[in-house]
């Protein structure tokens, strides 16, 4: 039996061709073929994107409402935010306020111009959603928003006497106001006074005010951490709600320094002196931080007296800077130990009233022994024929132990001669931005403010320990150029005791940038 074998076969061209041909449908609406495996809802690409909305459940309005006092915009639900015409801030405001736009996936949105008093702000926003399984569309639209204006709570309470929420009143009672200028100093530096809505100047002080409790305390805070201060808290009850049981108070937190400032001669209990070191109770204030620093310019010891065991035992010093008295020194020599910039020395001084009317004069030690020099004049305190109306003092001058250790004079620093009239310096501080008082001071009293301000500044030159925690200025450059020829016309006049390196002054300018990258 044979078999016969046809030999016309399929062309396997052909046969590929079938296999790759893909079923096609036609679209519904329009009639175009279109690959059936692929489409979406039997409807081709240009059908698809006439005929389905994605942008169907996002609104096309909305309110923005802003507060015209302020110019700040609310953010829902309570919040107010500062933003500018078509700014970042505003539209991501705008993005936030719509509903249904979560679901979408935003491509890129922009503000289409509109005109400035037709209180309409209009968005063009592009977004992408998945039609149906496997599709996905992009479709941009546009978004009107209507600007209305609302009060703001903080802009309300300006027309009423509840402008702010809580007080700091920062007290001292001393004649002058040279530890308030250094205060001011540190806040400035460290930025503590930023959160204040308010600061206002009073007799003995300056109060701050701050439109939340949470600032105050943070700012009470910063106080306690760079001065000897003590607190005491109180509220008062603004209103209340008898329905929801809610209350509004003020609080009012009250700060009283220690009355004892730098370069004060201070009279020690006797007990307390012995408690804290068995220092001599006639003593000299150095320096002023969280703690007093008392030193004995008789035998150069050193003593720390804390705010709690002060105020357990308050008392007052018995001689300020205002009772020193000018004296010049005739000779003196070192002779003893030195502790840090003190070096204790044996100086023979004459007050400088003296000169010409008697010959009297003092032997005297002193810890000023590296800085002073035969001819040099120098500040201190004489207390030869002086009465002390304190009795702590009489206490010290009746004791069998200490009586003899009182001196005739206690030298407390250098003296430069004043600057020259017209004569400016090369730095200058910045000063805090604060309510003036209706009625203008009396001028005694402006130019006893001018006279602390000027012994201050000349503090900070003769004190480089002083002026390390602080932020000081070039002057402008005019200005420095009329000092330097000022300063080549006068010779060597001017003591350069008082001369502050320029390395040790920062530009404004620079430091305002700095601030600005510490914000962000």
């Amino acid at each position: 039996m044979s078999m016969e074998i046809d030999s016309t076969g399929v062309p396997l061209d052909s046969y590929q061709l079938r296999q790759a041909t893909a079923a096609t449908i036609l679209c519904y609406n329009c009639g175009a073929p279109i690959d059936g495996t692929q489409a979406a809802g039997a409807l081709c690409s240009d059908c698809l994107k006439t005929t389905v909305d994605i942008t169907s459940g996002i609104e096309r309005d909305g309110i923005l409402l802003m507060c015209r006092d302020c110019d700040r915009w609310l953010s829902p639900p309570a919040s107010w935010v500062v933003a500018s015409l078509e700014s970042r801030e505003l539209l991501a405001l705008c993005l936030r306020k719509l509903r249904g736009l979560n679901k979408s996936r935003i491509i890129d949105a922009s503000f289409i111009w509109t005109e400035p008093h037709s209180r309409r702000i209009k968005l063009k926003i592009t977004v992408q959603q998945e039609a149906f399984e496997g599709t996905i569309l992009q479709q941009t639209f546009e978004v009107e928003f209507v600007q209305q204006y609302r009060q703001c709570p903080d802009c309300a309470k300006s027309y009423t006497h509840n402008t702010w929420r809580a007080v700091v009143q920062v007290r001292q009672k001393v004649p002058h106001k040279r530890t308030f200028l250094y205060l001011e100093q540190l806040i400035l530096k460290q930025g503590a006074h930023k959160e204040t809505i308010n600061i206002k100047e009073v007799p003995n002080g300056i109060d701050f005010y701050f439109s939340a409790r949470n600032h105050a305390e943070k700012f009470l805070d910063f106080l306690t951490s760079v001065s000897p201060v003590r607190t005491k808290k109180s509220q008062e009850l603004i209103s209340m709600d008898i329905h929801t049981s809610t209350t509004s108070y003020k609080f009012t937190f009250s700060c009283e320094l220690v009355p004892i400032c730098k370069d004060d001669l201070v009279a020690l209990p006797i007990k307390l002196a012995r408690s804290i070191g068995n220092i001599s109770p006639l003593t000299l204030c150095y320096r002023v931080g969280t703690t007093v620093n008392l030193l004995d310019p008789n035998t150069l010891q050193l003593a720390d007296l804390s705010t709690p065991i002060y105020w357990r035992t308050p008392f007052a010093p018995i001689a300020d800077v205002q009772d020193l008295v000018e004296f010049v020194v005739m000779d003196i020599e070192p002779i003893g130990p030195q502790k840090g910039r003190f070096l204790l020395a044996e100086a023979t001084v004459m007050r400088a009233s003296d000169f010409g009317s008697n010959d009297t004069s003092y032997n005297v030690r002193t810890h000023l022994g590296s800085i002073l020099h035969a001819g040099d004049s120098v500040m201190g305190y004489h207390l030869t024929g002086t009465q002390f109306n304190n009795e702590h003092f009489e206490a010290i001058e009746d004791s069998k132990q200490y009586a003899s250790t009182i001196p005739d004079v206690v030298l407390v620093k250098k003296h430069y001669p004043a600057r020259k009239k017209g004569k400016s310096r090369n730095w200058k501080l910045r000063r805090m931005a604060r309510e003036e008082s209706e009625m203008k001071p009396r001028k005694q009293d402006a130019d006893r403010d001018e006279v602390d301000y000027e012994q201050f500044l000349r503090d900070l030159e003769a004190d480089p320990e002083l002026r390390n925690g602080l932020k000081m200025y070039k002057q402008e450059k005019q200005r420095n150029v009329a000092m330097d020829t000022e300063m080549e016309t006068d010779g060597e006049e001017e003591d350069e005791g008082l001369e502050i390196p320029m390395e040790q002054l920062i530009d404004e300018m620079e430091d305002v940038g700095l601030e600005d990258l510490e914000e962000e």
